[in-house]
């Protein structure tokens, strides 16, 4: 049996991939604990892949309860070199439009409290200093801006990605200071995330799909129903993304 290079990160409106031939679930151990469930093995557009729903399969830990490190320590172990995350964001920029995708290449960080890094304890041999100047992996930024371009899919192919600790959703005021300090996106599981693969030596962009409007960039209140709506839009156009992408990556 071959070893899968790729894993996609599922997040809200993504627990499952449509047309993955699963092969098998592999429950995982890790010295930080139990990841959001086990991983996925199967084959997609005739790729081995791995998929690990970040919420859960069935949608119920929050975006500050999600163990990151379990989650980013068991796709390592299982050979994984390339990951893809799926994310619901907010837009707050004009071209941010929800039902879109955007792909960022820069992060800003406002949670707090998380576990958001490996190198720490009484054990470490020294102190390490990753470096984050572009978050991304750019190859695989790259690679999923081809599939788009490829696919004629209306997206964003950059942007700046506001890491918030929610589970509410921002205020008005919130999301006027994200603005001025240059985020184009809102959501809430960014970071540790993007961090935590980098000191794992993995390849990891997000692919993120615009859900709705951030606080006061719309008239009214942001619901469900319409977060849920955008989504269904914007993830039949990820997952076309995704079966374009993995035989790429692998």
């Amino acid at each position: 049996m071959s070893t899968p290079r790729i894993a996609v990160i599922g997040g809200t409106g993504l627990t499952r991939l449509k047309d993955l031939e699963i092969t098998r679930r592999q429950v995982m151990h890790t010295p930080y604990g139990e990841p959001s469930g086990p991983l996925v093995f199967g084959r997609l557009n005739d790729t081995e892949i791995v998929f690990l729903p970040r919420h859960g399969a069935r949608h119920t830990i929050p975006p500050h309860e999600v163990n990151y490190r379990a989650n980013i320590w068991a796709l390592k172990n299982a050979g994984i070199d390339n990951v893809v995350a799926v994310a619901a964001v907010g837009g707050i920029g004009e071209e941010m439009k929800p039902g879109m995708v955007a792909i960022p290449d820069q992060i800003i960080d406002y949670t707090w409290s998380r576990a958001n890094t490996f190198f720490e304890g009484n054990d470490l041999e020294e102190v390490t200093h990753i470096d984050m100047t572009w978050p991304y992996s750019d190859s695989v930024r790259q690679t999923l801006i081809r599939a788009i371009d490829d696919l004629g899919i209306e997206a964003v192919e950059h942007g700046t990605y506001g890491a918030t600790q929610g589970p509410r959703l921002e205020t008005a005021a919130e999301i006027d200071r994200l603005e001025r300090d240059g985020c184009d996106l809102v959501g809430m599981t960014g970071m540790p995330e993007a961090a935590l693969a980098r000191e794992l030596g993995l390849n990891y962009a997000c692919c993120a799909v615009i859900a709705n409007w951030a606080a006061g960039r719309a008239e009214g209140e942001i619901t469900m129903d319409d977060i849920a709506a955008n989504l269904d839009v914007g993830m039949a156009r990820v997952k076309q993304i995704l079966t374009h992408v993995i035989s790429s990556l692998s």
